[in-house]
């Protein structure tokens, strides 16, 4: 048995099969989904109905483009042409799919493996305890029948510091925006929504979260997704970043966690274009 660990696949449905033969998937391997399965590539439901039948060898965590397909389907906000998500809001198992996904957690931990993926990272103000309370209680949130409640609160960067004192739909956004859209954050560990760039480029006063003091015990490994820009590089050995940009005409990424063997296809839009060349 294996542990495949798997970047966002963003409805790139061809390159996640090629990618599932190359890496030699079978019934007895155990899929990690680092989240954003849907939107911006062209396949969306072909790889919800996947997971779905699937979900039995599939330990899969939500990611902001889930949240924002639930929030369109919840008519909290219109879908975008940019989104590519027609074959999604017009199947006949829509409303499925959607109370399927919606029941998704946050975080994934393997307490064995000493593993925890989540979608963006985790906040550097978080202990392991923190974490785990937090992702459980938006999980139980949007898998109640008020979740649009909470999806009309969601959208917004603040709070973008962390604080116990937190309630209600301000801490519930500052946990989603932890989970699922961070990226860089300043000093004292606040939260920064507006640089998506790699931290080559960024300002002196930003840094990636995962530079920053962690209060997670270091025998954890972390895997993420989210930051394309990354390109899988640049961060400290433990933890794994698994978005490689398939849906921007990069790859898709695998990673055996076993013996920390990477498996990688690229977008075949991409290669049907170098062929042109």
């Amino acid at each position: 048995m294996a542990n495949l660990l798997i970047g966002d696949i963003h409805g790139c449905y061809d390159e996640f099969m090629r990618l599932l033969e190359k890496a030699k998937f079978s019934s007895s391997d155990i899929l990690w989904l680092t989240g954003d399965l849907v939107a911006r590539g062209p396949n969306s439901l072909e790889v919800l109905r996947f997971v779905q039948k699937n979900s039995e060898q599939i330990r899969l965590v939500l990611g902001n483009h889930d949240l924002h397909l639930l929030s369109i389907h919840a008519k909290v906000t219109p879908a975008k042409k940019k989104d590519n998500l027609e074959d999604v809001l017009n199947a006949p198992d829509l409303d499925e799919l959607i109370n399927w996904l919606r029941k998704q957690p946050l975080i994934q931990l393997d307490e064995e493996l000493k593993l925890i993926m989540t979608h963006a990272g985790i906040s550097p103000q978080w202990d392991l305890e923190t974490l785990k309370n937090c992702a459980h209680d938006l999980n139980v949130v949007l898998s109640s029948d008020s979740y649009p409640l909470f999806l009309d609160k969601m959208y917004g960067n603040f709070p973008d510091e962390w604080s116990p004192k937190l309630q209600g739909f301000d801490r519930l956004r500052y946990i989603a925006n932890a989970l699922t859209r961070m990226r860089f954050c300043y000093d004292d560990g606040r939260l920064d929504f507006y640089y998506k760039k790699s931290p080559e480029q960024a300002p002196n006063k930003l840094k990636p979260w995962f530079l920053l003091p962690n209060k997670i015990p270091t025998q954890y490994s972390i895997a993420f997704g989210h930051w394309a820009a990354l390109n899988g590089k640049g961060t400290p050995e433990n933890i794994y970043a698994l978005d490689t940009g398939c849906c921007w005409g990069g790859k898709l990424t695998c990673l055996r966690f076993e013996d920390k063997k990477y498996f990688k296809k690229r977008n075949i839009e991409a290669k049907k274009i170098d062929k042109l060349l």
